[in-house]
């Protein structure tokens, strides 16, 4: 009867650290204790473990990818969702696994490492959405690669892709200045994403470069610093228009202008972001701005497969750009009084 050959993954069960560290340590990679390489050079050795040290290409490997998105972010068919997807089949196309954890808000709250970097069933995590910063940036100092997805932090020891946020608020919001809108607001929480901000921070470059007044009471908040969603509350005098930092805001805001009786687009313009979902039978077609999704898990991918091969350098933030799309939820400004 054949005996099954040790593999590196065996090993680090045994030492209790990730196949990664393992293939770097007999490879005589850096990054690392003198400790610990000995320590998996001897198991390797007592396991009857064959590595021609020099030849092996952890990029050629069936790593094994962590995906972490809070629970608060994932619900189905939602954005994240479609992007979930998208990353596990993006590393199936490239030979490897990956595997998705939900993060609850007890864990995300008492500051616990997802269980797939604690088991050591993870050679890199993918961190989808962004959770408080004291967790994901106590994630970052785990040791394991990690790649942001969709937010950042100059602050965390990890690379970060995201969508060009403040340019495609940018986009929309001078598009609705040069049909005629010159009272604009905004609705989202800018402090509860760092996405959020950056939309925010688009919207309001593009009023300041038009010598329009950015009030305050058209900064609708639109969720709880959790991530919950809450109701904007309306003001009593509304603008034309409504910069919302998101689809499922805009469809939000849009349902209650309606209750209150205001015709949307005829009375008030609406523009989301990220083009998704598409709403239900009936619905205005929202003007929003589409994020290469593609391409924002192409490079997410590549940065942390060339993390897991050991690439040192700085960690740095990539950024994805996209396109307006243009619909049937805004119109040109043709009375600025309600």
């Amino acid at each position: 009867m054949s005996v099954k050959k040790a593999t590196m993954r065996d090993i680090a069960k045994a030492v209790g650290t990730s196949a990664v560290t393992v293939s770097k340590a007999l490879a005589g990679k850096s990054g690392m204790s003198d400790k610990l390489r000995s320590k998996i050079i001897k198991k390797a050795d007592e396991m009857g473990y064959s590595y021609p040290r020099g030849t092996r290409n952890i990029l050629h490997d069936h790593l094994e990818i962590g995906i972490v998105i809070p629970d608060k972010y994932f619900e189905p068919d939602s954005y994240y969702a479609i992007l979930c997807k998208q990353l596990i089949k993006k590393l199936a196309d490239l030979g490897h696994f990956g595997l998705l954890e939900i993060l609850t808000p007890e864990n995300e709250k008492e500051g616990v490492l997802p269980n797939l970097m604690t088991s050591g069933h993870a050679d890199g995590l993918i961190l989808l959405g962004e959770p408080a910063k004291a967790y994901y940036r106590k994630v970052a100092q785990a040791g394991v690669p990690i790649v942001f997805l969709d937010f950042y932090d100059e602050q965390a020891n990890a690379d970060a892709v995201a969508g060009d946020n403040s340019y495609g608020a940018y986009r929309l919001t001078s598009h609705l200045i040069r049909r005629g809108h010159t009272k604009i607001g905004f609705v989202g929480n800018t402090k509860a994403t760092s996405s959020i901000m950056d939309r925010f921070l688009g919207y309001y470059r593009a009023m300041l470069l038009n010598d329009l007044q950015v009030r305050e009471e058209w900064i609708l908040p639109d969720r709880e610093l959790t991530g919950g969603l809450v109701d904007p509350v309306l003001p009593d005098e509304l603008p034309t228009a409504f910069v919302c930092n998101c689809d499922i805001t805009a469809r939000m805001l849009i349902s209650l202008l309606k209750e209150k009786g205001y015709r949307v687009p005829e009375d008030i313009s609406v523009t989301g972001f990220d083009d998704f979902p598409q709403g239900n039978p009936g619905d205005v077609p929202l003007s929003t701005f589409r994020i290469d999704t593609d391409s924002m898990i192409e490079l997410a991918v590549k940065a942390l497969l060339e993390r897991c091969a050991g690439e040192r350098k700085p960690f740095g933030r990539l950024v994805v750009g996209g396109q307006p799309v243009y619909r049937e939820s805004e119109i040109p400004c043709t009375n600025s009084e309600l």
